[in-house]
């Protein structure tokens, strides 16, 4: 869903314009509601510059030929190819055709996405002041019918991926857009163009609201063009005049991440772009019905080859060096023979069956990755490169990359920003500030906001924290207003205790540490559950290391674990290879419960004692007594974005958790 708001943000905040030198020498303004940021001196040969002025050099740099396409998408089966040239065009068109309705001005564009009630559609659309409202489906455009009365500013509503049911006054499909925009001179547009400037306002991301209501970070021209060069280029990112980069698009386009690298780094680089269907990254279901069609023999060797790997890529995490040529890193394999002997005879075909043969990069963000998770693909051979950034640093402010690799790391800086960590404790862990083009405006209409945000200096207060090892590289712990401080006055982060957890217990997929005044803490627990069998009716509780007889609750009667639950049932995680105790043996059975169909195995008491035998682990590796889990309880079901307890890019609601189960973790304290 994409409103479109027709104006400049609203004069009720106010904004200061700040001389600021560009790179070419010649003072130019930047749009700030503070204060402004300095280009790196290293990173000033890319002057200011716009969208528009971005979006017109493609075309004509790009070779012609066949595969200098820049999207490709399914159309009822098919892939339908679009150019640069006709996207261009295309794009024009359009523009002029959201003209119409509105009076000549310069557009602002945002998202909302397609999980989003009424009512958060609505917090966004009034909040932006949204003139036109981009839909895909009859699903979309009912909730904006729902709530259109209260957009005072709505003009219009446009549908692009299918015809509305019924004709409803000024709902547009795309088609009309395009007739419209044939009504507009082309020399309308190009006046409105030539007066857009790299300090104005582009974009508005609105933040997933996990900690309030949904803000909308500002985002200008400079911010985009210049992230979408440097901070691509800090990912190894090629120019299609080298080779002509291919990206899979698969997140929410009213994402950042979507946005920087399918959007803007597509028409920077000439990148093709091809949009997956919703349901094209079903990788375990894939490999489930790879493996069940599978022989015995080809099943072993698949376990064989998958615990060579993942053992070879845990031992060496940097078997390969780089070298650069024409400015362009890298990277040179020098795996050993039996690594290389198990890709060649399975690896790759695992790849090719999944649609990875020709996948030289996969990059990840936006959220922590469980070390489960990466361990999985590294027993594929494929690495996951981490970024880090926000909404607010215009998606990517560190990067990992082929020749910039740690493994759990969210990499180093991108070249020409800067970072530091501020109030750091005796472990180095301190808060993530950024510096740089990349940060954003400010909220709009939340000047307050933004001052808490950037400091005086220009720092942007990320709120995360983390640390940062002797080569640079970044490592995210946690989050500042999730610290835990408990009534003993102990500060506690709980990112590295439930992340703990989770690698401990794989069978469990959330886990939410409590304590927070408290005299000591508490968790939430959820599994990985089968899409049947029976739900238990209510939460049952274990106070960690006295039994399963004197829990509080009944135990459910039934529920079925996915296979990555197989081995908590078995007892076996002494050995697992993802608690970094295990050997080749253990890492075989372990894939092998990964790749096995779905069963229904019930949670037994041999569960409840696996998952207590769990946190008694986790507690004997902590470093103090105040950082056990005193009493934990598996809840209901999992958590959702339905459920509230996830946000719509599937963060944890942290808050919205406490208030949900309050009634669950109050028995954890009663006296």
């Amino acid at each position: 869903m994409l409103p479109v708001a027709g104006h400049t943000p609203p004069a009720a905040m106010p904004l200061e314009v700040t001389p600021w030198p560009s790179a070419m020498g010649v003072p130019w303004l930047v749009w700030k509601t503070r204060s402004h940021v300095r280009p790196d001196s290293d990173h000033r040969a890319q002057g200011p510059s716009c969208v528009h002025c971005q979006q017109t050099a493609p075309p004509a740099d790009l070779p012609e030929g066949p595969g200098r396409s820049h999207s490709r998408c399914r159309d009822q089966g098919s892939w339908e190819r679009i150019t640069y040239a006709q996207y261009y065009l295309q794009a024009r068109q359009a523009a002029k055709g959201f003209l119409k309705p509105l009076v000549p001005c310069r557009g602002i564009v945002t998202g909302i996405y397609t999980t989003s009630s009424p009512e958060a559609c609505q917090y966004i659309a009034r909040d932006c002041r949204a003139n036109i409202i981009v839909v895909d489906a009859q699903k979309q455009l009912e909730k904006i019918l729902k709530i259109w009365e209260n957009l005072p500013h709505l003009k219009a509503v446009v549908m692009y991926g299918e015809p509305p049911v019924e004709k409803v006054a000024n709902v547009y499909t795309m088609e009309d857009l395009m007739e419209l925009g044939g009504q507009v001179p082309e020399e309308d547009l190009d006046a409105i163009l030539s007066t857009q400037q790299p300090n104005q306002c582009c974009a508005l991301v609105y933040t997933s609201g996990t900690t309030g209501s949904p803000k909308g970070v500002m985002l200008s021209q400079d911010n985009i063009t210049w992230t979408a060069r440097y901070g691509s280029q800090a990912g190894g990112i090629q120019p299609a005049e080298v080779q002509q980069e291919v990206v899979v698009s698969y997140l929410p386009l009213s994402h950042i991440a979507a946005q920087i690298y399918d959007l803007w780094t597509g028409i920077q680089w000439g990148a093709q772009v091809c949009f997956a269907q919703p349901d094209a990254l079903k990788i375990m279901e894939r490999i489930q019905e790879v493996a069940a069609q599978s022989g015995f023999i080809r099943r072993k060797m698949l376990l064989w080859a998958m615990s060579v790997m993942l053992e070879h890529n845990l031992t060496c995490p940097s078997s390969s060096v780089c070298f650069l040529a024409r400015n362009i890193c890298a990277p040179i394999d020098l795996k050993p023979f039996a690594a290389r002997l198990a890709d060649y005879l399975v690896l790759a075909k695992v790849r090719q069956a999944l649609g990875f043969a020709k996948c030289r990069k996969s990059f990840y963000g936006a959220a922590p990755m469980t070390a489960e998770t990466q361990r999985f693909f590294l027993g594929l051979n494929i690495r996951l490169y981490s970024g880090y950034g926000l909404s607010e640093t215009s998606g990517p402010h560190f990067m990992s990359s082929p020749c910039n690799f740690r493994l759990y790391s969210s990499g180093k800086v991108v070249p020409g920003c800067r970072a530091k960590l501020v109030n750091q404790d005796a472990e180095g862990i301190g808060e993530i500030c950024m510096w740089g083009r990349t940060v954003f405006m400010g909220y709009l209409n939340m000047e307050d906001k933004t001052r808490e945000a950037i400091d005086a200096d220009g720092w942007l207060h990320s709120g995360d924290l983390g640390r940062l090892d002797g080569d640079g590289f970044l490592y995210i712990t946690g989050r500042l207003k999730e610290l835990i401080i408990t009534a003993g006055g102990e500060n506690v982060p709980p990112l590295p205790i439930e992340e703990a957890v989770k690698t401990e217990l794989p069978l469990v997929s959330s886990a939410v540490l409590i304590g927070d005044q408290r005299k000591f803490l508490s968790m939430l627990l959820t599994l990985k559950v089968g899409p049947t069998g029976p739900r238990h009716s209510r939460v049952h509780t274990v106070h960690a290391g006295s039994g399963l007889g004197s829990g509080t609750g009944s135990r459910p009667p039934g529920r079925f674990l996915c296979p990555r639950g197989l081995w908590a049932a078995a007892g076996c995680w002494d050995s697992h290879p993802l608690s970094r105790r295990g050997s080749s043996c253990w890492m075989r059975q372990e894939l092998r419960a990964l790749l096995s169909v779905m069963v229904s195995l019930r949670v037994t008491p041999a569960v409840y004692r696996a998952i207590e035998e769990g946190i008694r682990r986790v507690n004997g590796n902590a470093a103090a007594r105040p950082y056990h889990i005193q009493k934990w309880a598996i809840l209901e079901r999992d958590f959702s974005i339905s459920g509230g307890e996830l946000g719509p890019t599937m963060k944890l609601k942290r808050l919205a958790v406490l208030e949900k189960y309050r009634d669950v973790i109050d028995s954890f304290y009663l006296e």
